[in-house]
This record gives structure tokens, sequence and C-alpha cells, in this order.
């Protein structure tokens, strides 16, 4: 709960594949998973689903070496040359961080402690600057983290911790299941935390890298959760990027949000569990979750809708929505016809949709992707006893790559489409781009990018 970017309060375990295979896992809708659930994939991918459960066998971190490869970003920073320039150079780059932390009040004993023996984890690097090679389907996102597995264990998790979910509720005013889901998809409820020095990892990356401005940050202030004692020394472990705990928690998010809710003086967001559930109630509710509301809505659409409106941008209250025809899938009525939402398509218009609320709002503040955010507020219904998803996704369709998204928004750029530096990943500005080319050639707006897109951009 951080957010290097964020990666975003989470980070991404230890990967045993390539980092054009990692990157696989990247989504062509806006932003990325959860870094801490990228690395479930990875485990998935090359060990099988016993070992993204933490069953099966594990990969070390450090049994895969750098590939001494420049970064696909090709940032001066990223190249092999200047990687191999930084990591000569980490040593005294740790050492002159010591009158920072010094001011922080941390003392030269645990800054000795922590840092004496500390060497760059390269591996890092690759992590860092993966080039995204092929992208999944939402669908494909949401059936791999909203499955049987999953919701079994978070009815257990739910119902074994029934009292201190129910005193977080009180406390914080944050829906449990909510908390829940993020436990469930960051970690595999605590399966899949991470296995890196928290401390190395920072390091690394405040010295070396691209991210070394923002990481520096986050180095400071695990060197600060170290001293103060809140995390033992031994299980201050998780991703490449730095994220901790079951709900993973960047050093900077926990300080501004972790909380001693078992009263044993320890904002312990590894091994208490009241304080992993408290704390992450704690940072949906300073981010302004509101009690009582629900996340969204899954919607049927009517006949001959505008799908100009498909905008997260564009909200209307709920009665507003009605009179243009909206109905919820599951025939309820809208409880609150005056709340405010905006329309998301993640599969364009053949696929389900839904009316998004200040809710799902918080939880991207959390993690800013579309995809992560509907993974947390369906597995979260779910476990609320609510059923799947109504309508077909359109499972026929296939994933745009990274290169044919590049390709997509450089040849809406030549067209004078404005939707900045093309990156191979689609947010606000992409989709906005794409619904107003769909108009300009007669589809339907729906801003998503298809490869019937791709296809009518190719043509003259």
């Amino acid at each position: 709960m951080g957010k290097p970017g964020r990666p975003p309060i989470r980070g991404l375990l230890a990967p045993s594949l390539t980092p054009l295979m990692a990157a696989g896992v990247l989504l062509a809708v806006s932003g990325s998973p959860g870094v801490a659930q990228i690395d479930e994939l990875f485990r998935k991918l090359m060990h099988g689903d016993a070992a993204a459960s933490g069953n099966g066998p594990q990969v070390p971190p450090d049994s895969v070496p750098w590939s001494g490869q420049s970064g696909a970003s090709g940032d001066p920073l990223m190249t092999s040359q200047a990687i191999l320039q930084a990591a000569a150079r980490f040593g005294p780059c740790v050492a002159q961080t010591w009158p920072e932390v010094a001011r922080r009040g941390v003392s030269r004993q645990s800054f000795a402690q922590a840092t004496e023996h500390l060497e760059p984890d390269l591996r890092i690097m690759d992590l860092l600057d993966a080039q995204p090679e092929f992208t999944k389907s939402v669908w494909d996102y949401l059936d791999l983290l909203v499955n049987d597995e999953r919701l079994q264990a978070g009815r257990e998790v739910l119902a074994r911790y029934d009292r201190t979910f129910a005193a977080a509720e009180r406390a914080f005013g944050v829906d449990r299941f909510v908390v829940a889901a993020i436990w469930g998809i960051e970690s595999n409820y605590g399966s899949a935390s991470g296995d890196r020095p928290v401390i190395r990892s920072t390091a690394t990356l405040a010295c070396i890298g691209r991210r070394q401005a923002y990481f520096h940050e986050e180095f400071l202030s695990a060197l600060e959760i170290l001293h103060h004692g809140d995390i033992r020394p031994e299980h201050f472990k998780g991703s490449w990027a730095g994220a901790f705990g079951p709900t993973q928690f960047m050093p900077t998010a926990f300080k501004r949000y972790a909380v001693d809710f078992d009263g044993d003086g320890r904002r312990d967001v590894v091994d208490s569990i009241p304080d992993v559930i408290a704390s992450t109630a704690n940072n949906l509710h300073l981010d302004g979750w509101m009690p009582g509301q629900a996340w969204g809505y899954e919607i049927v659409l009517p006949q001959g809708f505008d799908f100009r409106l498909a905008d997260r941008t564009r909200q209307l209250a709920a009665a507003d929505w009605e009179r243009l025809g909206v109905r919820r899938a599951d025939a309820k009525p809208f409880p609150r016809p005056t709340e405010r939402a905006s329309l998301l398509l993640p599969a364009g218009a053949r696929g389900p949709a839904f009316l998004v609320l200040n809710n799902f709002r918080v939880i991207m503040r959390y993690n800013p992707a579309e995809a992560y955010a509907l993974a947390i507020g369906h597995l979260a219904d779910r476990l609320r006893g609510e059923g799947p998803i109504v309508q077909p996704w359109p499972r026929e369709e296939r994933a745009l790559t990274a290169q044919e998204l590049f390709e997509l928004q450089q040849r809406l750029s030549t067209r004078g489409f404005n939707l900045g530096d093309p990156d191979g990943r689609v947010g606000a500005k992409t989709r906005a781009a794409i619904r107003d080319f769909q108009i300009q050639a007669g589809l339907i707006p729906d801003g998503y990018a298809s490869a019937a897109v791709l296809d009518r951009l190719r043509g003259p």
C-alpha cells in the first residue's frame, strides 16, 4: 500500500521466468494488476497451481541472476553499463544515506545492522524494466484470481477472524469482504507475500536504475520501520519492489496507514492478523471509502445505448442512468438513486457492463488498474454470497499484444488523435482517442482496444 507509481502498493515476487515471459501477465486494460499477485501468476506458469497456492516448490529469489541486458525502456540509467557502474557504487550510495536516516531518529547501530553486509540484487533490474510482450484479457485475469479455491480460502479466513473483521468494520467503516478480497488477491491469503529482503530490494532500487528518486524514500522508510521494531528483521521480506505482508504495504504506505490493532505496541502487518486487517481497512478509510456504499453494480444496457457515455470521467446519478434505460443485471433496484456512478466496459460493448461508484475509485487508489479494482469488487461480492458475473465475456476475442497496442496508439496519433506518447498500455486518453476514431469510422464507440479496431486503423 504505498505506491511506486505505484508498483502499486504491492510488488512483484521472485519470478522464475524471463522478463518477456513475466510481462505476459500484464493486461490489455488500463494500468497493471497488483504486482504481488503477478508473482503468483509467475509461480502458476512455472510450477503449476500448487506452487501458486504455496504448496508446491518455491523459487528462491537469488536463483535467477540478472540477465546482464540493458532495460527495455531505453532509459540511460537502465543500460547494462550504467547498471554495472551504479552497482560498483552501491556501498557508498547506501552509506551516504546515513545523515538523512539519522535525522529521522534511526540509531547508528540500527543503520549498521541493516546495511553493513548489504549487496545489490541486480535481478531486480530485469523486473523493473521488463518489456511487455503479450497481454492477458480481463476475463482470463478474473478467472485466475476469482476462483473456487480462493473463494473457499476467503470464506475460511472470514470465519476464522470474524471478530477481528467486525471490530475493524466498526473502527474504520470499511466492508470486511473488500478487505478479505484484497488479502486474497494480493497474496493468496498470505501464501505468496514475497521472500526478498525489503531492505535489500529498496536499497537496490534507491541506488541503481531509473526509479532511484522514488525508491530513495522507500529505502529510508524501510530503515525507520526496522529501527522502530514494528517488523521482525527476519520477517521483513516481500516483493522485488519492497511491498511486504499479506496485503502488500510499501514502506511509505506502512508509515501512513499501519495501525496497532492488537495492542502489543507494534504495527506488525506481517505476523499480526489484527494489524493486517485493520491497517488495510484504515488505508481504504483514509483514501475516502464511503461506508455502506457498494463498489459498483453489473448492469444491462438498453438497445440503442449511446456508448459515448462509457467514460469513467463522466459521472451521472443512478437515477439518471436509470432514465437512460440502464438496469441492474440482477433486476434489483439501485439502492440510492442519488449516488453518482460512471460506466465501465472492460471488454467493450460485447462484454459485461458495470456502473462503478466512489468505492471503486478508492480501490483504484490502492492499485490504479481497472481490472484489479474489478477483481477486488467481484471477489468481495462472491465472498458476500452474491453470484458470478451474469453477462458473458467475448472469449473468442484475442487480447492485443503490447506491440500491437503500441502500434494502435501510433496509428491513432498519426491520424491526429491526441493520446500522448504511445506506451503500449491503454489508459483514459487512449480509450478516448479510440472512441473518437470509432465515431469517425462508424463503429460502436465503446473505446475498447480490439483487434477489429487495429485492423480498421491499418486500412486506408
